[in-house]
């Protein structure tokens, strides 16, 4: 809004006012409720053409200015709207990367428990093929006990039949 370029475009409000004597006070206006002053104010009487004329000369004088600011205003807003589109659109995108990297780390944390998991496996089953080595080991030696077992009874039942043989046996009389 300029205030430099107000004397020559707007019309001279002195000269269009109307002699104050010679016309007929339409209108009485009281004095602003804001404005103060240690002298008492008079009633003015105030013509109601001269009034029209300064409203139409004020509006035309500051209107073209206040349309090029409520324009300027009106685009600085659609401006904004596509900025915080344009934001909104730039944090999506950094979430749904923040996102991408959780998805990778979790990836790889399932790797590695999958490789922890192999290696379980692994070590499940040399123990298994152990457990299933120290049960036939174990057989065999329980199976090689009975037959030495089994041995000695039978060498035993062998020296009882021999000295049962030995001992000298009465002889029959006939």
């Amino acid at each position: 809004m300029e205030v430099e370029g107000m004397e020559d475009k707007g019309p001279s409000f002195q000269s269009e006012l109307p002699d104050c004597q010679a016309t007929q006070p339409q209108q009485l206006l009281p004095p602003p409720p804001d404005l103060q002053s240690s002298t008492p104010v008079e009633n003015v009487y105030v013509d109601q053409k001269a009034v029209d004329k300064l409203a139409e000369g004020f509006l035309s004088h500051y209107l073209p200015d206040l349309q090029n600011s409520k324009r300027a205003l009106q685009e600085l807003t659609q401006n904004q709207l596509i900025l915080l589109d344009t934001l909104d659109q730039e944090v999506t995108k950094f979430r749904e990367c923040n996102a991408l990297l959780d998805l990778n780390s979790l990836f790889t944390e399932a790797k590695v428990y999958q490789n922890k998991l192999v290696n379980i496996r692994k070590e499940m089953i040399l123990l298994h093929e152990k457990t299933t080595k120290l049960k036939k080991r174990a057989l065999k030696l329980q199976q090689q006990k009975q037959k030495e077992l089994l041995e000695k009874e039978q060498q035993r039942e062998k020296e009882l039949e021999r000295e049962r043989q030995l001992i000298a046996k009465p002889a029959k009389r006939t």
